[in-house]
């Protein structure tokens, strides 16, 4: 029979990974609790860093309908659960894991995908959601202006076309 603070902890981390957008699994031994607390503040508001015990956060990624390698729970185990751009939060862990080797990523999931540690960092290079946006929109504008400058194009060319004629048959009228 399991504990109820095992059982209680295993509730709370499925009701995470079911919340989330992503997850990613670290590992940070080594790391001092200084520079947890940097990390956690690197993530932004948009994700939660959590210390997790390994066979209890296998147990509540499979209760949430994730599967995930066992190989990713070897050894101390954080978590980081982000309910916002996971784009941002990648970078975030990149970027401390460039400085600071000792924080090592494991894997992860997005949108319930189990992810490699190569796929999170080629996640990290993707620029974010507003930065795609906005040059989605940009490309969208200049679509729309060729098109604009397309359409008054045409009845400009036929106007021109139309004075021209006018005027060569004026030309030819007068000469006879």
């Amino acid at each position: 029979m399991a504990r109820p603070d095992k059982a209680a902890a295993v509730a709370e981390l499925t009701d995470k990974f079911r919340t989330s957008n992503a997850a990613v699994l670290t590992e940070y031994r080594g790391l001092t609790v200084a520079q947890l607390k940097t990390l956690r503040r690197s993530l932004g508001e948009n994700a939660q860093y959590a210390v997790v015990k390994n066979t209890l956060t296998l147990i509540a990624a499979r209760e949430a309908g994730i599967t995930l390698e066992d190989q990713l729970f070897a050894g101390p185990t954080a978590v980081a659960f982000v309910t916002g751009d996971p784009v941002e939060s990648a970078k975030g862990l990149r970027d401390f894991a460039k400085d600071n080797p000792n924080l090592i990523i494991k894997g992860g999931v997005l949108d319930g995908k189990a992810l490699s540690a190569d796929e999170i960092k080629k996640l990290a290079d993707l620029e974010s959601r507003e930065v795609l946006l906005s040059k989605l929109a940009g490309a969208m504008k200049g679509k729309q202006s060729q098109a604009a400058s397309l359409f008054q194009a045409l009845p400009t060319k036929l106007v021109r076309t139309a004075d021209a004629l006018r005027a060569k048959l004026a030309e030819q009228g007068g000469a006879e």
